[in-house]
């Protein structure tokens, strides 16, 4: 059980995260609770599985600078849900002992960390090999999600329905409801950024709540290409196969990504048809099955069996209203003005949303004021400014940046930091941001797969220089005039 100084030790990391990192934060963060110190390790719970897991792969790391930053201690951060219990602690201090740490809060005497056997066992990473066939009640009861991190925003109560989701929305909801028997499979397909991820979590987050022994395998086209290539030259098609036809949800997002892939092709026809009819199967695409090049005429015909709908790019009053639902899921109160306001300058994806407010959160956390249309002015404004001609490609971009620099454009997207490489990846960033239409989260993935925060520090960065670096600025006005000539009037 967790004693006071183990509560304050979270107020604080909690605080500190807060601060430094406002876009990880989410409301139900304020339901953990420490569970308990024990052997270096700081063991926070979640009320639910699915946060405890998604808070293991997508937050680990913050979580645990933070605990360093508060504490002062090599102090690591491990997650648990509400039937997990922390290992008996060895060694720990019969009270706590006053530190003067950097944030001159009590802390515990800490060792460093050792692993420990139970605790440490992580999901099994997207693109791990699969081992052997495992009995099928083990797999149910060591893991009932298989495949992506679910996020837990992503229920349908906090998807916003407007005339273009409707029909797939209620299509997802009667799949979730009755799996097996509403539409099989459903097929749901749009753009990029228009929430079809969003329901096929929530169909996942919705069958495990109603059905705890289910077991979900939910998983990227991608991942499934590249387990099933491992299998292949593992020898391991035999685990391959248990793993995805013994599920009882079959989830693959992005299934176009199966185009001019043949062997994957016919193993994944084999698995539909194992499926099929007994178990759910949900597919989403950025294409109609008719319209997913160099893919088969059977699996086609296969996915027009159950329900094919689309998602359309949302209204200006569903985008004021995702703007609200997405910023509340923060803890953040986003005025109708503010609301408004963005919801003008982006009009393409739910995605440039959440940047926008990844933007006004960490302004208004600069400037230590509240979110007005002055400070969404000042955050997004430069970035939208309405240009005529034809805006150029990031590609277009990264290309044109390396030929000025002289480095390779396959540098500008690798990890390397020297600075020669480093400057012309963080211009690339930031004309990315001013002459394109990409949200922050898609800029950083054409960037080598980037985070968003980075490209947003990269922003800031070459604006910062370009304000004390005449020379720097007027390079920085070149290659904008390079890349995107103004049409004389």
């Amino acid at each position: 059980m967790a004693d006071a100084s183990d509560v304050l030790v979270w107020e604080r990391i909690h605080d500190r995260l807060r601060a430094t990192r406002p876009d990880l934060c989410r409301q139900w963060f304020d339901r953990i609770e420490p569970a308990g110190l024990a052997d270096g390790r700081l063991y926070l719970r979640t009320a639910t599985r699915v946060q405890r897991d998604y808070l293991r792969r997508a937050c680990a790391e913050p979580f645990s600078e933070a605990a360093q930053d508060v504490t002062g201690y090599l102090l690591a951060v491990r997650f648990l849900d509400a039937e997990e219990t922390p290992p008996a602690s060895e060694g720990r201090p019969s009270g706590p002992r006053q530190s003067s740490s950097r944030e001159g809060i009590a802390t515990t005497t800490i060792e460093q960390p050792k692993p420990n056997p139970v605790t440490e066992v992580e999901p099994k990473p997207v693109h791990a090999a699969p081992g052997p066939a495992q009995p099928r009640p083990e797999m149910a009861a060591g893991r009932q999600f298989d495949g992506i991190a679910i996020n837990p925003d992503y229920e349908f109560e906090n998807f916003v329905i407007g005339p273009n989701n409707r029909l797939a929305h209620a299509a997802s909801v009667a799949v979730a409801s009755n799996p097996a028997r509403a539409y099989n499979p459903l097929f749901i397909h749009g753009g990029v950024g228009l929430g079809k991820t969003h329901l096929l979590q929530a169909i996942c987050l919705t069958i495990a709540r109603d059905n705890p022994n289910a077991v979900i395998c939910y998983l990227s086209c991608d991942a499934f290409i590249a387990e099933f290539m491992e299998a292949v030259q593992a020898g391991e098609m035999s685990g391959f196969r248990h793993r995805f036809r013994e599920a009882d949800l079959l989830v693959i997002d992005d299934i176009h990504f199966l185009s001019n892939r043949e062997r994957t092709q016919e193993e994944f026809f084999h698995t539909f048809n194992s499926l099929y009819p007994e178990k759910q199967i949900v597919l989403s695409s950025d294409a109609p099955p008719g319209e997913i090049p160099a893919l088969e005429d059977r699996l086609v015909s296969r996915f027009q069996w159950g329900l094919v709908t689309d998602i359309q790019p949302p209204s200006y009053e569903t985008r004021v209203a995702i703007l609200q639902t997405k910023a509340r899921l923060r803890g953040i109160e986003l005025s109708n003005d503010v609301a408004s306001f963005v919801a003008q300058r982006h009009s393409s994806n739910i995605r440039q949303l959440e940047g926008a407010i990844s933007q006004l959160q960490l302004h208004a956390l600069a400037d230590q004021s509240d979110i007005t249309v002055d400070l969404a002015k000042q955050a997004l404004g430069a970035a939208d400014v309405p240009r005529s001609g034809v805006a150029p490609t990031v590609q277009q971009i990264i290309e044109h940046v390396s030929g000025y620099y002289s480095v390779k454009p396959s540098e500008l997207l690798s990890k390397r930091r020297t600075r020669s490489v480093a400057i012309p990846r963080q211009v690339c960033m930031f004309l990315a941001r001013r002459l394109t239409r990409h949200s922050l989260e898609e800029i950083g993935v054409y960037l080598g797969n980037r985070d968003h925060t980075t490209v947003m520090h990269a922003v800031k960065q070459i604006e910062t220089r370009c304000k004390s670096d005449a020379d720097f600025g007027r390079t920085l006005e070149q290659l904008e005039r390079d890349l995107h000539p103004v049409e004389s009037e």
